[in-house]
């Protein structure tokens, strides 16, 4: 979970622009920075609000130490991992707990739906309250879910808790982003941004590659307990060494936890109604049921969003073209993403025969074509442009999708995978650059946090409704036979959704280098979405 690389390319306007600091405190429409956000931009926004512009420059002659940047970074790296971590661990946590398909698919989307369903609340939450409290309070129900995951004995057990680590995410993320961007400024809040954006950037690696060598030499319970010790530690230093930071926001102090709570419920209708689709059939009761459910909860979260004070998505908010299209986007990358490294996680142990710690290894490439090809991309976003960038890695990664559906009846990693994980990995890389500054075309400054906040939210939740879909086209994953079957139809289903992506990416804004340039910031961090998973 990521959640940190779109935070970023609002937050340094502060060090940039004094104009914008100066305005944002003054101008009338500054209420609406604090509120109407759902939070997401109050790390930027706490320098915008009174006489940052001075503090400032004073800041930047002030080294702060970086000890709470490594315990912001400590609690980071965890909640990343957990998303890829377990997906190498999955056929060994089956073997255990007799998981089924979709208990696969529920033990990766359970973290990632409530991280992204209430990251919105979470971001909103540090802005109106005392950051390092909401920090903490993160951080125990994560470390708490970890334990729980680790000590679970059944697959319902282990989803639940697992639901526990992702809300503990959600309140966790946003908070550390924000005492981050609080308590450095100038040069040292750009080097503790780019470590920030490194963190991510390693997820996918580090995540299957950890998990690859917990689950080998202990079990795969390790994969969990390891957050334990490591989130005690943290939570020790932040008492210790990181102050109260009472809320700067001033006024009533209103939630919509009735938003936050309808569009969660929604969405694991949602998801539960997708993954029924392949367990009970299409016309089941149970599938029945739950897309009824998830249709009247989503259509409530919207009228709900129309009526509160103080919504987490400003109904407005459905009116940016540049911002609704590169969330789409976004939800469908990644949810090709994170389905792909799902399947094949469970591809090369169960069919290829590769041990956990050899599966991690085998992904190394995909991550290193990804972060390579992210790198090329960011020179050349403001020739190219956004959506030209888009539409070639959504052709190029489509392309990985069909070599991979299209494996031999005598697979081997060399001649089959690794060749689909190129194409894959530099499709892909591209596209997160592109995603982060083509989403913010037709965004102004001060709903810049806002926009940050949904498109992660995006990001997570295709994480879970890809996983969910692709469960759904593959079938039974508990057999050699059926992963065999199941991979050819999902990556088929992965290109035919790569290439639908078209359709929103024509209708993002035409190039504009003077945006790109603007938006700059965005390059290096956003990229990070596709390794977190």
């Amino acid at each position: 979970m990521s959640t940190e690389m779109h935070h970023p390319p609002s937050a340094p306007a502060t060090d940039h622009d004094p104009h914008h600091s100066h305005h944002s405190g003054a101008d009338h429409g500054s209420p609406r920075r604090t509120r109407g956000h759902g939070g997401m931009h109050g790390h930027g926004g706490v320098h915008g609000h009174g006489p940052a512009t001075s503090d400032d420059q004073g800041q930047d002659d002030v080294r702060r130490p970086w000890t709470v940047l490594a315990l912001m970074l400590a609690a980071q790296v965890m909640v990343v991992l957990d998303v890829s971590v377990v997906n190498v661990a999955l056929p060994s946590i089956a073997a255990d707990l007799h998981l089924s398909s979709s208990g696969y698919q529920w033990a990766v989307s359970a973290y990632v739906l409530l991280s992204g369903g209430f990251l919105l609340l979470g971001g909103r939450m540090a802005d109106l309250f005392d950051r390092r409290r909401m920090f903490l309070t993160g951080l125990l129900v994560f470390t708490v879910g970890s334990l729980l995951s680790g000590l679970a004995g059944s697959a319902a057990w282990l989803i639940l808790a697992r639901a526990g680590q992702g809300a503990g995410a959600a309140m966790l993320t946003p908070a550390a982003m924000s005492i981050v961007m609080t308590s450095y400024a100038g040069r040292q809040r750009a080097t503790a941004l780019a470590l920030w954006g490194t963190v991510a950037s390693m997820g996918i690696a580090a995540g299957v590659l950890f998990g690859g060598i917990l689950t080998t030499v202990f079990d795969w319970r390790a994969v969990f307990f390891i957050n334990v010790p490591v989130g005690a530690a943290v939570l020790v230093g932040v008492l210790h060494k990181v102050p109260a930071m009472p809320a700067a926001a001033t006024g009533p102090r209103r939630l919509d936890v009735s938003g936050a709570v309808t569009l969660v419920a929604g969405l694991l209708s949602l998801v539960y109604a997708v993954e029924s689709t392949t367990s009970h059939g299409w016309t089941a009761p149970q599938t029945l049921v739950a897309a009824v459910a998830a249709g009247a909860l989503l259509a409530g979260f919207v009228l709900n969003e129309r009526k509160v004070a103080d919504p987490i998505v400003p109904p407005e908010t459905w009116r940016i073209r540049s911002l609704v299209s590169a969330s789409v986007i976004m939800a469908g990358v990644t949810g090709a993403v994170v389905g792909a490294i799902f399947l094949s996680s469970l591809y090369l142990q169960q069919v290829l025969g590769a041990s956990a710690l050899v599966a991690g290894l085998e992904f190394l490439p995909l991550a290193a074509f990804i972060t390579a090809s992210a790198a090329i991309a960011s020179k050349a976003l403001p020739h190219a442009g956004a959506r030209k960038l888009i539409t070639l890695g959504l052709v190029v990664s489509a392309a990985g999708a069909l070599v991979l559906a299209n494996v031999d009846s005598d697979p081997s990693y060399l001649t089959d995978v690794l060749p689909g994980f190129a194409l894959l990995g530099l499709g892909v890389g591209p596209m997160f650059v592109a995603i982060s500054v083509a989403a913010m075309g037709d965004v102004r400054q001060e709903q810049s946090g806002l926009a940050s906040g949904l498109l992660m939210t995006g990001h997570e939740i295709g994480a879970a409704l890809g996983v969910a879909a692709l469960t759904a086209v593959a079938g039974d994953l508990t057999t050699r036979a059926g992963i065999v079957d199941g991979t050819h139809d999902a990556f088929i289903a992965v290109a035919i959704g790569l290439a639908a992506l078209l359709i929103p990416t024509a209708l993002l804004p035409a190039h504009d280098p003077e945006a790109a340039a603007a938006a700059g910031h965005g390059h290096g961090h956003g990229h990070g979405h596709g390794h977190g998973h």
